[in-house]
């Protein structure tokens, strides 16, 4: 579908860029995104994919905001403490660009709802907050065949990776680049290890970037390389992964 007038004109800044253009915003317009979890890293993500109109929204989400929330998750406010994080995002979402369609679920994301909850979308975005999660969304997005951009941070570090495992290959799946998930009590929590509010907001805006750059085809992506970010040192370091000839998941 054409672009509309007005259209144009909110988009006029990035439909210059030749990696773009027009046809290219027309499909960000067409796309679907389910992003999971609206918290730390998924405010930042969610902000800029509507704004850069992408045209349909998912987010999973079954918690409420409380204000410890707030020093990091910027897509909510003083005035949404107590709402489910979903309708919090969704009205900030809906008030930011009217063309974005926002499909709200304040549900967890469990092995009952994950294939139904990622069906009829091009592309998820996990920004979740353990790893349970984050391997239930890896497998179910490989049985789907549906590309994955993931992003994790705890403290000052972070890391960011696109998953397409299921193209064969060379690609890795989650489980060949992060193996096993680790046993619960080796994994501290936010509350436990903390996390900075700005490194988040960085991190979602790269994750953001890695799904547009999905979406549209340009530019070297990170299906089979992952991002390593230290804050304290500023230092950026990408890792080629490769497929693992043993994972039993993928083999």
């Amino acid at each position: 579908m054409a672009l509309t007038d007005a259209q144009l004109e909110r988009y006029a800044r990035q439909v210059v860029l030749p990696e773009i253009d027009e046809a290219g915003q027309e499909t960000l317009l067409a796309a679907r995104v389910l992003v999971v979890g609206a918290g730390g890293l998924g405010s930042p993500l969610l902000l800029y994919l509507a704004a850069a109109g992408v045209g349909t929204l998912g987010i999973v989400d079954d918690d409420r905001v409380d204000l410890t929330n707030l020093q990091r998750q910027v897509i909510h406010s003083m005035a949404d403490l107590g709402r489910p994080k979903v309708e919090s995002a969704a009205d900030r979402l809906r008030a930011l660009n009217p063309d974005v369609t926002v499909a709200p679920h304040a549900v967890r994301l469990t092995a009952d709802n994950a294939a139904e909850l990622i069906a009829g979308y091009d592309l998820v975005a996990d920004g979740s907050d353990n790893a349970e999660t984050r391997f239930l969304v890896a497998d179910t997005c490989h049985r789907a065949q549906t590309p994955l951009v993931t992003a994790a941070l705890l403290g000052f570090d972070g890391q960011l990776t696109t998953v397409r495992g299921f193209e064969g290959g060379d690609k890795p799946c989650y489980r060949c680049i992060m193996g096993a998930p680790p046993p619960p009590e080796a994994r501290p929590t936010c509350e436990e290890a903390g996390v900075l509010g700005a490194l988040a907001g960085l991190l979602g805006s790269l994750q953001a970037l890695e799904v547009i750059k999905e979406l549209l085809g340009f530019g070297h992506g990170l299906a089979g390389r992952l991002l390593l970010l230290d804050a304290l040192t500023y230092t950026y370091r990408i890792v080629r992964v490769s497929r693992d000839p043993a994972c039993p998941f993928c083999h």
